[in-house]
């Protein structure tokens, strides 16, 4: 599966849901997705808090789908080819030194 595939996947999801309808209770702007996205991303995080002990490895699945759906969209809005950002930034990371 491509992340075109996933795009066209999400984008099928949201339309289906109405959610970019002109007159839409979930508006699907950047400022919004970007806001959705972080929260999803905290989501992620309450799986790890407080323990260091077994994981719900599907709830966690889940979480980290909703963080992807969330990207693919803002990427796809944005006009971003995300899959181009993230080869260009593995290069720019290259180049760089952390101590």
């Amino acid at each position: 599966m491509t992340i075109e595939d996933l795009t066209a996947a999400m984008h099928e999801f949201v339309e289906s849901k109405g959610w970019y309808a002109p007159d839409s209770k979930r508006p699907q702007t950047p400022r919004n997705l970007a806001i959705s996205l972080s929260l999803e991303a905290s989501e992620v995080l309450e799986h790890f808090q407080w323990h260091d002990g077994s994981l719900d490895k599907a709830a966690i699945a889940g979480e980290l789908a909703d963080v992807m759906l969330y990207l693919l969209q803002l990427a796809s809005i944005c006009e971003i080819d995300i899959g181009e950002a993230v080869m260009q930034k593995l290069q720019t990371n290259y180049g760089r030194q952390w101590e």
